[in-house]
């Protein structure tokens, strides 16, 4: 699509902060010609850096990131720099959601998702931390990967909290995504050579956890699991997380004490133009002493070893469930509750939203699969046949 085509699409979107010309010429690769949408978090060689703030670009500059130069160098090119909530905190931008512009694309990767969904561009890159990447992909009806904690490096990013912070990938469908992981990520293995890509045995994790989701995105989610069944897969329900609100605590104490010295420096020079929502936020960190902090950590240690004996001893290979507690909410003032992602983060886990029907409303819902640390290959690799069952499903009606 040509920059002014993607101009006039973003007048009513509003996914871009900036946009860039495409070279004249694109390296070969296996992204040659893909024009990318950059969330405003990662530094872009010629590109101010504004992390969705009012901070001077100056300020928040540095050195370009490594998923872009590996993108590049595979023969993509950065179509512009995404909108992304403050410093991919809480506070929202002004992106709208393509399938209603009345709602939330969600965020803070609102940008990336929207940019996307409304065919701007191909493929985009956001960054989770909580439920950034998952949430948008399932309200504007894409696909998101986001990564193993660690397996994309994240130098060149404007830091949220580093314990959880993971750059991820968002397409219209799982084949965008595959020649892109294989780039950005780490040490990609082929999945062919993987062993025999056998159907995988799927887990749905019963509990106080699932009892997040709104009761239309329940009534939808049990729908799609009659689906896949139906399909063929197998399906176990497996009782876990039962200290769920135990796991809430100890992600948000951890990030909230991180988001603090993330930006102790610029807050201390520019706190004047952080936006409530963020400041917020930071005063919350404040208050939280290292002892605390060090609890948590240790609580996650226990929650990781916990989640995956779970797995292992289910037989399941993928978790499922809601990929948000419900479809996109109605105005811009929030960007929706990132909880259904939330314990996934917490442990690293990689995860992906495929799209699975409508809500009743018209709204995109999505279907989040979740698998062991490091499978990124396989969790890819199985999304394709899951992506053909759930692209089948067309609406969930009430009652």
């Amino acid at each position: 699509m040509k920059r002014t085509e993607i101009e006039q699409l973003d007048r009513d979107v509003r996914a871009f902060i900036t946009l860039a010309d495409p070279p004249a010429v694109c390296a070969p690769g296996p992204l040659s010609g893909v024009a990318v949408g950059v969330k405003d978090i990662v530094r872009v060689d010629g590109l101010p850096t504004g992390g969705g703030s009012a901070l001077p670009p100056q300020a928040l500059g540095g050195q370009q990131a490594t998923v872009v130069g590996r993108l590049l160098a595979a023969g993509a090119y950065v179509a512009g720099k995404t909108v992304t909530a403050e410093f991919a905190i809480l506070a929202p931008g002004p992106t709208r959601n393509p399938s209603n512009l009345a709602h939330t694309p969600g965020g803070s990767s609102s940008g990336s998702a929207a940019a996307v969904a409304a065919g701007m561009v191909p493929l985009a890159v956001g960054t989770q931390t909580v439920g950034s990447m998952i949430r948008p992909a399932a309200y504007c009806g894409i696909v998101g990967f986001k990564p193993t904690y660690g397996r994309i490096p994240i130098d060149g990013v404007i830091p949220n909290a580093p314990s959880f912070d993971t750059l991820g990938l968002y397409a219209r469908d799982v084949a965008g995504i595959v020649p892109a992981a294989s780039v950005v990520c780490d040490d990609w293995r082929d999945p062919g050579q993987l062993g025999p890509p056998a159907p995988p045995v799927l887990g749905v994790p019963d509990g106080p956890y699932l009892a997040q989701a709104e009761p239309e995105a329940l009534a939808a989610f049990e729908a799609q699991v009659l689906a896949l069944r139906a399909a063929g897969y197998e399906v176990l329900r497996v009782p876990v997380m039962a200290d769920f609100e135990e796991v809430r605590r100890d992600l948000f104490t951890m990030n909230r004490y991180e988001a603090v010295r993330s930006h102790a420096q610029w807050f201390g020079t520019y706190g004047s133009s952080y936006r409530p929502e963020t400041v917020a936020v930071l005063r919350e960190g404040e208050g939280i002493d290292e002892a605390s902090y060090e609890a948590a950590r240790a609580g996650r240690e226990g929650f990781r070893s916990r989640i995956a004996a779970a797995l292992r001893e289910s037989g399941i290979d993928l978790w499922i469930t809601p990929a948000a507690t419900g479809p996109a909410p109605k105005g811009l003032a929030t960007t929706g509750s990132s909880v259904m992602s939330l314990p996934w983060s917490h442990a690293g886990l990689p995860s992906l939203s495929l799209p699975a029907g409508r809500a009743a409303n018209g709204l995109p819902l999505g279907v989040q699969c979740v698998a062991a640390a490091g499978e990124d290959e396989r969790l890819v690799s199985w999304a394709t046949g899951l992506a053909t069952t759930l692209g089948d499903i067309v609406r969930v009606r009430r009652g």
